[in-house]
């Protein structure tokens, strides 16, 4: 991702901080609480999170720790995000929470920790000229989990691009992440333009997407 592309992505974020306040969804540009939280019930089933330590890639305010919290115990939780504003306002609501640790980083060119389950809701959705950089980043995420990981995409048969966004093909995005692995998930239908996509180094669950 190029300096052009990155830095429209945080003037974007810092004129929805100003139309929508700091610390709202619309903030990080979704369309609403409703589809955040049925993204993040579809990650959320990666694995038994309990106990575990996990990467949050675009973390955003933390909003994926806050959900986890209340369904998941003795985790630790880290966050990078490119938005110091973002990163501010997550250390500042998790200040007291234990194992929970945010850093405000281009998450494209550090190096991640090698967690147990790296995880990415919405990371992938904004337009990079470069083809390579999707895959590139999937293989790093992958690279930093010991057990799985899981991200999401918008899918381009039903998303219309737009000068940000980016949706991307199905079919293509499943021939790479089973080239990267012989264990490869996905769920479909929770939103009618995104779907998820799970890739295991040991088998995590044996369904997803089901309460």
């Amino acid at each position: 991702m190029n300096l052009i592309e990155k830095a429209t992505i945080i003037h974007y974020h810092r004129h929805r901080i100003q139309m929508y306040d700091r610390g709202t969804v619309k903030a990080l540009g979704w369309r609403g609480g409703e589809s955040q939280l049925k993204r993040f019930h579809v990650l959320s089933t990666v694995g038994d999170l309990n106990g575990c330590s996990l990467l949050d890639v675009g973390c955003g305010y933390g909003d994926l720790k806050g959900y986890l919290d209340s369904k998941v115990s003795e985790f630790t939780y880290i966050g990078i995000d490119q938005m110091p504003e973002f990163i501010a306002d997550a250390q500042e609501e998790y200040q007291d929470s234990p194992n929970t640790f945010f850093y405000q980083a281009d998450f494209s060119m550090v190096e991640f920790p090698q967690v147990d389950y790296v995880l990415a809701s919405g990371a992938l959705g904004y337009r990079c000229e470069n083809p390579d950089f999707y895959g590139n980043m999937i293989r790093k995420m992958y690279g930093a989990a010991t057990k799985a990981m899981a991200f999401n995409m918008l899918d381009a048969a039903h998303f219309q691009d737009d000068q940000l966004l980016v949706g991307h093909n199905f079919d293509a995005i499943m021939a790479f992440c089973k080239e990267l692995s012989s264990d490869v998930d996905v769920v479909r239908g929770y939103l009618d333009d995104d779907f998820t996509v799970f890739l295991d180094k040991e088998r995590c669950v044996e369904e997803r997407g089901k309460d």
